[in-house]
């Protein structure tokens, strides 16, 4: 299990974390290897499918991801995803039984949060790395920013509509760690096993980091 400072050291340099949706676990093994190909070692696989647990298992086997359990709403999808090998746990909203049980596993709890009241939340449990969600659709960077400035010790993670097109004004705020991405990753594409244009999309999305 990566500790939670290297998993935050981690995403700040990758910067980007694809969000995974699986529906034949098959298609695990060489997805992960097109990511680790393009140069991206992070991923976070979502609990929207039966293949969630085995797809993590695949993921983890291969021993070079900070690997993410996203969509996680329930105490089994949590534990499951830990035996699984997940490092770190990703929710869509902020829950303080799912942080209790990250707390007394040692994981780290990534809660999606969109107002002020679930930022304080996060807070009074001393989480300060926060799953900014859904990003666009609660108003983008600019809401960010407004979100963000009167909590400076919190980084966020924006995820929900995130594109090649819009990541780098996300990457550019200071308050941002990471972009959390489907695009990239696109359902369709990996059910089709176009593993081609995910690996193209993924340098593609890597380079936006320097701009």
């Amino acid at each position: 299990m990566i500790n939670k400072n290297s998993i935050q050291a981690t995403l700040t340099r990758l910067q980007i974390i694809p969000v995974i949706t699986i529906d034949n676990p098959q298609h695990a093994a060489p997805l992960a290897e097109t990511l680790l190909n393009a140069g991206l070692h992070c991923a976070e696989i979502t609990f929207r499918t039966e293949a969630t647990v085995e797809a993590l298992k695949t993921f983890a086997s291969f021993g070079q991801f900070t690997l993410g359990a996203g969509t996680v709403i329930e105490k089994e999808q949590l534990n499951a995803a830990i035996e699984a090998g997940a490092d770190f746990i990703v929710s869509p909203g902020f829950d303080p039984a799912l942080v209790a049980e990250c707390l007394e596993n040692k994981v780290q709890f990534i809660p999606g949060c969109c107002t002020p009241s679930e930022i304080q939340q996060a807070i009074k449990h001393s989480l300060n790395l926060i799953k900014f969600f859904p990003a666009e659709a609660f108003g983008g960077v600019s809401a960010l920013k407004a979100l963000s400035a009167p909590y400076p010790n919190v980084s966020f993670i924006p995820t929900g509509g995130i594109t090649v097109d819009n990541v780098a004004t996300y990457l550019n705020l200071d308050c941002v760690t990471a972009c959390g991405m489907t695009e990239i990753v696109n359902r369709d594409l990996i059910a089709t096993s176009d593993f081609d244009t995910i690996f193209k999309l993924t340098k593609e999305i890597l380079d936006k980091r320097q701009e």
